[in-house]
């Protein structure tokens, strides 16, 4: 294996722009201290400057239009973003309220006059913004928030406000210091009619950073991490914005005070508009992804310099990677980087595909498609009225985004952990990167969408057909529809019952003991496990929500003692979909890297069936005898993989002064 080949096929289409940012990592060794050597008023200013500095040269322009001062590139722009988690995490996020959120809400949910006006400055860094969702009593709960946003068509204005202490925008980046406006998200009123959700745009400080009549910003003072980022506090007293302040995509509100949209159902407008941001979700996960190649590329390259005892009699003490218990600690992980490395790379074609503006067979301009009629809908279900264009399409992505950004940012705080935990004291030491890396992730599990909540809209989809319907996704919105049709939708569309008699041919249960390492490398044997898990999650817990409803049992109470098994499913849905795209990358590789690359698959597809060896024992699955192999074959691979270990993680790029850490680099005096 060549470690530029296996880095080639890694960096895949997007290789440019993942070096222009590699480049300027390493040009800058200071970066990787500054959360450690710097006050926090003075680490807030630097990376301010340092989101001038790569807005300067470009980067975040990458994926704009190019009538605004854009590069059209939204795939290279957004494998940027991912690689600058191999830098400093306050910089990263910075850069994605600026550029992902703010700028992003403006692209997608304003129009052209809003493009016109503020576009440009947002991505040149001009205007530095914020984006106003979350409120001190609703994070996840978008749909319930307080803030209001009420015309007055006596001045053709609309006043913001912030009824009570619970509707106080509440963890606002950029709000402490550095944005000047905010894109608000708040209940619409307009004639005295409340439409919902919906998102304007407010100025919040002058030109010399005071704070605007009306306007209270305070500051959210120290985190657990990211303390680069100023992350602030918004209230609002009768702000007063005019009519064209509203981003007004898919709803409008005329100088007289007439409201209109093309989506008559307010929730599937609400989905509709948070849909198109979805882009924060997709980056956030890819940047947990790249966190934990910069833990394991730390302390792998540790683990293989550094050594404890030995052999009996020996006078060289061995590696800690040489040691089985180690190779258990890192090596797994290191194979499930990888896995989802590729079920990123998936999320991001995907996100291509649909968003692009310059890919012609990109198909969701988000166009409400009049007249179309709702194939299979229900008159009064969520799903009813006109077609947005690429709805499908689009709630696909989101469901995959979710799982992907809830799957990726666990295994980053479960990879940083074990790699902290694998360095000894010296992973404590601050100087080695890894507790800055601990502290900056940890965050990222509940932001841009709690990931319990994730894996719930994952399983939503599962359970519901998105073309159908955009229901609520709280409990009891989700258990209502599942009680009118979805489930025997989901049962008959899964084909549950033919799937689980082909699965009994396909995959070996607990009688099967003549032979238990028959295909325990065989890429259909791994398939077939997780799709069974899958499947069977999936139809145990439709069986269990229809049972409950027809017992007239409440609808949230069905829901909420069935809660648990809901996340399972989508969980194990994440991991069957993460597998088969390794699977993928794998056969696709090229010859050179593909024997290596398929020992790291296996590691990975053997270590996941391993690790609910309990679950396939309890539903005979598996036999003891085959479930004991799995384990001896994991170990084997270990070994396998041991002697490479370093390379593969080189393949991933960290630039040296990310990893170059003490710890790992010998000093002058060893």
């Amino acid at each position: 294996m060549t470690t530029s080949g296996m880095r080639d096929y890694l960096d895949g289409p997007y290789k440019a722009a993942r070096d222009v940012v590699r480049a300027g990592l390493a040009a800058d060794a200071e970066l990787f201290d500054l959360a450690v050597t710097l006050p926090r008023e003075d680490y807030r200013d630097r990376v301010l400057g340092l989101l001038e500095r790569i807005t300067a040269e470009g980067h975040p322009a990458r994926g704009f239009p190019k009538e605004y001062g854009g590069g059209g590139d939204l795939g290279g722009f957004i494998a940027g973003f991912e690689m600058l988690a191999f830098g400093d995490l306050s910089l990263m996020v910075k850069a994605g309220v600026q550029f992902g959120l703010f700028a992003g809400a403006i692209l997608h949910l304003g129009t052209e006059r809003h493009h016109e006006e503020y576009l440009a400055d947002a991505i040149s860094g001009r205007l530095l913004g914020c984006f106003a969702m979350t409120e001190t009593g609703h994070g996840s709960n978008v749909q319930a928030l307080g803030t209001t946003a009420t015309y007055d068509a006596s001045t053709g204005e609309f006043v913001v406000h912030t009824p009570n202490p619970a509707a106080r925008k509440d963890y606002i980046g950029n709000a402490a210091r550095h944005g000047r406006m905010a894109a608000v998200f708040a209940q619409l009123v307009v004639g005295g009619e409340s439409h919902g959700v919906h998102c304007l745009l407010v100025p919040i400080r002058s030109a010399d950073g005071s704070p605007l009549p009306g306007v209270t910003l305070s500051d959210c003072g120290p985190k657990l991490g990211l303390n680069g980022v100023d992350n602030g506090r918004i209230v609002f007293d009768q702000v007063r914005v005019p009519r064209e302040a509203l981003l007004d995509r898919y709803a409008q509100v005329d100088a007289e005070g007439n409201y209109a949209s093309e989506i008559e159902n307010p929730d599937r407008r609400f989905f509709t508009m948070l849909g198109t941001l979805v882009q924060g979700r997709v980056s956030v996960g890819g940047a947990a992804i790249n966190a934990s190649k910069v833990a394991l590329t730390i302390a792998i390259r540790y683990g293989a310099r550094r050594r404890q005892f030995g052999a009996p009699g020996s006078a060289e003490e061995a590696s800690l990677l040489d040691y089985r218990m180690h190779q258990r600690r890192l090596l797994p992980l290191l194979a499930r980087t990888y896995a989802l490395h590729f079920a990123q790379a998936e999320l991001v074609d995907e996100f291509v595909r649909i968003f692009d503006r310059n890919n012609d067979k990109q198909p969701a301009s988000g166009r409400v498609v009049e007249g179309e009629p709702a194939s299979g809908r229900v008159e009064g279900q969520p799903g009813s009225g006109p077609v947005v264009e690429g709805e499908h399409d689009r709630r696909a992505l989101e469901a995959q985004a979710a799982g992907t950004k809830a799957v990726g940012t666990w295994h980053a705080t479960e990879t940083i952990q074990a790699c902290r935990e694998a360095c000894g004291g010296a992973g404590y030491l601050a100087e080695n990167r890894l507790a800055t890396l601990k502290a900056d992730t940890d965050v990222f599990t509940t932001f841009e969408g709690d990931n319990t909540v994730l894996l719930q809209l994952v399983a939503k989809g599962l359970l519901t057909d998105y073309r159908e319907s955009f229901g609520k996704l709280d409990p009891l919105g989700t258990a209502r529809f599942i009680a009118a049709q979805a489930v025997e939708i989901a049962v008959e569309k899964a084909s549950l019952r033919p799937l689980v008699e082909r699965l009994r041919d396909a995959v070996p249960n607990r009688s099967d003991t003549a032979d238990p390492d028959a295909g325990l490398r065989d890429d259909a044997y791994h398939s077939g496990m997780v799709r069974f898990r899958e499947e069977h999650m999936l139809s145990g817990v439709a069986r269990r929500l229809k049972a409950g409803i027809d017992a007239g049992d409440e609808p949230f109470d069905v829901f909420n003692r069935c809660q648990d098994h809901v996340i399972a499913a989508g969980r194990a849905h994440v991991d069957r979909v993460v597998l088969e795209a390794f699977q993928t990358a794998v056969q696709s590789a090229p010859e050179e890297i593909r024997e290596q690359l398929k020992d790291i698959y296996d590691l990975h597809a053997l270590a996941t069936i391993e690790s609910e060896r309990a679950w396939y024992l309890e539903h005979g699955r598996l036999s003891p005898g085959r479930s004991k192999a799995i384990t001896a074959l994991v170990n084997e691979l270990c070994a396998a993989v041991r002697p490479v270990a370093v390379d593969l993680v080189d393949a991933f790029g960290v630039p040296g002064a990310a990893v170059d850490v003490p710890m790992v680099v010998p000093s002058q005096h060893e």
